[in-house]
């Protein structure tokens, strides 16, 4: 009786389980004969398809509710699938199946009102306890969204690709404008040097004729004079700004002293503001303070600045120049004035090109192209700049850089230090060393490094310009040239030491923070005899010099070597 009704049991699970399966309406369930006539047509058949199971039922297939197109295509791709010639109708729909191939595919099915929808279809033969095919069962669910979903990602998909081949093609749009602007605006900038340089080399002649000019051609110079060291100034910031947007801007970091900076400023601010009655004040370093940065252009922003803030403050005004740290390795350099300060809408305005916050109508010049490219360049050197403003109180313009340890003499680990000392000869002449450098701390270095050089006198220049002029009065038999300097490059400057008979045959060895392969390379191919890195190797660095005074003596040092690059 217990074995009777557990067997008992498990039928009505059985078939409560294919009660529920039958009526589900989630998925239809097509059961057919061997023949493909349908014989089961559940609850969720009729509800897709909108039959009732006595109108299918002995009477169609499944391929008759199906679209006839997407039948007679699924016969002939499984023809050439499985090499076998397969009729369109019902057999292309259960052949896997007959043939114990798993099965399922999407298939349209056609609605009794005639209307279409999508389904997935999994098809299974049913076999008997001989495994004769006594059936075939076909499981279907709408897959209409789904394909409704696929769609529309497909659609949205597309959409993406459009807008960034759009924006691809604006970018490359605007980089090719920029880069036409950048050349044009450098282009224009060169040209507009060579008249220029006519109207203010002939002012400067007529300033100082004689007999000298009257009172009046004087006033009238003076404005010749005035105008041309105006526009020499806005050409120089306009080509300043392209070079920073092409990207073509070098830039020398190595650690600089802030006070040397700082000093050289105030003696170029001076005239400035003494002619505005404005007082400066500058910190008072108790020891010395470092930051990482290209020198000539840490002193360009600190200058524009400081000029801003002389321009823009009243009459008889000051300009406090402030230094401290922010963070553990970072230094802030503020520029506070006295002026009528600027309102949060302007604030906002600020760093714009050629935007000059209303004060082009005012009595003072200005380009709106400074602030921009001090942001440019502060930003280039791993710094950040920003401002904040009081109307009626004043403004203070703030950059940060980080800080840097002092410069040192860079020794090998595995490499023991030697100091070269070479033995003067008694009687002999001194050979002069010509240093051409704008930073102090690694001017002080090489100075050092001479002085232990009994056979060597240093001479020293800040400029290209200089560094030129002193080679050609005291032909040196060795230059020492930095790449980045103010005014020209050291790479100009070597040209035209190149081009001139009496100092071409002195050998130039470039020193340079600029320590990337193309840089090395590229001051090689324009000539240097040698490119040293800073930190300065004291081993190669005197070796370097060994060799070029060798071949002085030689009568060789026009020829090209690499001597101690690094």
């Amino acid at each position: 009786m217990t074995t009777r009704k557990q067997a008992e049991e498990e039928l009505l699970k059985a078939g409560a389980l294919q009660s529920a399966i039958f009526n589900s309406a989630n998925f239809s369930s097509i059961a057919t004969d061997a023949k493909g006539v349908i014989q089961i047509f559940n609850v969720g058949a009729q509800r897709m398809l909108g039959y009732t199971a006595l109108e299918v039922m002995n009477q169609v297939t499944p391929a008759d509710i199906s679209d006839p197109q997407e039948v007679i295509a699924r016969a002939k791709v499984l023809s050439l699938e499985l090499g076998t010639q397969i009729e369109p109708g019902f057999e292309a729909l259960v052949f896997k199946a007959s043939r114990g191939i798993e099965d399922i595919y999407e298939l349209t099915y056609i609605r009794k009102d005639g209307s279409r929808f999508p389904a997935v279809v999994s098809v299974t033969a049913l076999r008997d306890a001989q495994g004769a095919i006594i059936g075939y069962l076909l499981i279907g669910t709408d897959n209409t969204a789904r394909q409704r979903v696929e769609a529309e990602r497909a659609l949205l998909d597309r959409a993406l690709r459009d807008k960034n081949v759009e924006l691809e093609v604006a970018r490359q749009a605007a980089d090719k404008a920029n880069l036409a602007k950048s050349d044009f605006l450098s282009s224009m900038s060169h040209e507009l040097r060579s008249p220029l340089n006519a109207i203010l080399g002939f002012a400067q002649l007529m300033e100082s004729a004689t007999p000298p000019p009257t009172a009046t051609q004087r006033a009238s110079i003076d404005q010749i004079l005035h105008g041309g060291w105006y526009l020499l100034e806005l050409i120089n910031e306009i080509l300043d700004l392209a070079l920073i947007e092409s990207g073509k801007l070098s830039l020398s970091m190595e650690p600089i002293a802030l006070a040397d900076v700082l000093q050289d400023c105030q003696a170029m601010i001076d005239p400035q503001a003494q002619r505005s009655a404005i007082t400066i004040t500058f910190p008072k370093f108790s020891s010395p303070c470092f930051v990482s940065a290209d020198q000539t252009r840490v002193k360009q922003v600190i200058v524009n600045l400081m000029s801003n803030a002389i321009k823009y403050n009243r009459v008889g005004g000051t300009v406090d120049v402030s230094c401290k740290a922010v963070a553990a390795q970072r230094l802030r350099i503020s520029v506070r004035d006295t002026g009528k300060g600027l309102s949060a809408d302007k604030l906002a305005q600020l760093f714009q090109p050629f935007n000059r916050l209303g004060q082009e109508v005012g009595t003072e010049e200005g380009t709106g192209i400074g602030l921009v490219v001090s942001k440019r360049l502060v930003e280039l050197m791993g710094g950040e700049i920003g401002a904040q403003s009081i109307v009626g109180t004043g403004s203070v313009f703030w950059f940060e850089l980080n800080l840097a340890q002092a410069p040192q003499f860079a020794v090998n680990s595995d490499e023991p230090l030697v100091l070269l000392r070479a033995q003067a000869v008694p009687g002999a002449a001194l050979s002069t060393l010509l240093y051409v450098e704008d930073n102090r701390a690694n001017m002080e270095l090489v100075r050092q490094l001479i002085a232990r050089r009994p056979d060597m006198s240093l001479l020293s220049a800040t400029d290209g310009i200089q560094g030129i002029a002193l080679a050609r009065v005291h032909l040196p038999k060795v230059i020492l040239m930095d790449i980045n300097l103010p005014g020209i490059s050291g790479l100009e400057a070597l040209k035209m030491l190149r081009e001139d008979p009496i100092t071409r045959h002195i050998p130039v060895l470039a020193i340079s923070a600029n320590a990337m392969p193309r840089d090395i390379e590229r001051g090689l191919e324009a000539g240097f005899l040698s490119y040293l890195t800073k930190p300065i190797k004291v081993n190669e660095f005197m070796a370097a010099l060994d060799t070029a005074l060798e071949l002085t003596q030689t009568g060789a040092a026009g020829e090209v070597g690499v001597v101690g690059s690094l």
